[in-house]
């Protein structure tokens, strides 16, 4: 009894075929699942649910599911190098954010991939901030105060972070110099350590991730003292921000993008470029994502070759200043 199968299949390919016009597609594309990489480890972090909400998106869009892979190691060195190599047919997409792209190549001698030649760019989806929080002992409350108490003991108050070239660390050496002021890094393998040290006033400061300190502010076991962003975020409305405080210039976060392999045809970049945007305005992804953290951008694959080659320029010189290195 051949035909009612063959008549489910052709149902089935005109169905895909018809959400493949809707979405102004490329002819024949996709045909097989497409692969996004991601350079860390599943469940790790704000990242990673980044990313899968996406993916999640995305397969309500598109005629084949996006399938997230994650490839960690060498701080997401390994799985950029992956994407990098990986054939350019649309089939493959590097889900990068700012420490893989922008840091590590301030950070290493020898990176697997190029982060301008080797990529081409998609979609700018977003930045989290990082936000600066203090011991509540040590008796401020705003950044006026809080600087302070830095420029009067030079030295003396220490600040915490997920390691040597991490976003906590680069945010609270962005912090340094545009203030003039002096702290020591103290750097930890795992943050869960540096919280509790710096409840228990062992480390008086932190340059976290807005997603990773806001159960603690909201809990009342730090003080916060501001966002580093130029908007506030709405994972914490009411404290404000570095460019609400007189400090424009001190903004800090992990931001996120998609790029695919160089030599990807153009109209698949175009159509995917679409295709995310549409996800990054409509108003139930978009709460999703907001809901992580996230302040939503989106826009041109050009936005994301700006950015990147901007913060490129600056990282280098944030990993100048701090000395942190890797691979010497």
């Amino acid at each position: 009894m051949p035909y009612p199968s063959r008549r489910l299949m052709l149902g089935a390919m005109a169905a895909t075929a018809q959400q493949a016009l809707a979405q102004n597609l490329p002819a024949g594309w996709p045909d097989r699942p497409i692969r996004m990489i991601v350079p860390a480890a599943g469940g790790a972090g704000t990242a990673d649910t980044i990313a899968r909400i996406l993916a999640q998106e995305l397969d309500k869009r598109l005629p084949q599911r996006t399938v997230v892979d994650n490839r960690s190691g060498a701080n997401g060195n390994v799985g950029a190098g992956l994407a990098a190599r990986a054939a350019p047919d649309g089939y493959t997409m590097l889900y990068g954010w700012a420490g893989t792209l922008a840091t590590n190549p301030a950070m290493y001698r020898d990176l697997p991939f190029d982060p301008l030649r080797d990529f081409e760019p998609v979609v700018m989806v977003g930045n989290v901030p990082n936000i600066l929080v203090v011991n509540n002992s040590l008796g401020v409350r705003d950044m006026a105060g809080f600087t302070a108490l830095v420029r009067a003991r030079p030295g003396a108050l220490s600040f915490g972070s997920s390691g040597n070239g991490s976003s906590m660390h680069l945010a609270g050496e962005l912090y340094r110099q545009s203030t003039g002021t002096d702290m020591v890094h103290v750097p930890y393998v795992g943050i869960a350590q540096g919280f509790n040290d710096l409840f228990a006033g062992r480390i008086e400061v932190m340059f976290n991730l807005i997603t990773g300190a806001a159960p603690q502010v909201r809990a009342g076991q730090v003080t916060p003292i501001a966002v580093l962003s130029d908007r506030r975020s709405p994972a914490l409305p009411d404290v404000p921000t570095t460019a609400e405080v007189g400090m424009p210039g001190l903004e800090f976060g992990t931001w996120f993008c998609l790029m695919f392999p160089k030599g990807t045809p153009a109209p698949i970049i175009t159509a995917m470029n679409r295709v995310v945007n549409e996800i990054l305005a409509e108003p139930e992804a978009r709460a999703r994502l907001v809901a992580t953290g996230l302040d939503v951008f989106g826009g041109t694959p050009e936005r994301v070759t700006e950015h990147l080659t901007a913060e490129l320029r600056r990282h280098a010189e944030l990993v100048r200043l701090s000395g942190a290195r890797i691979g010497d």
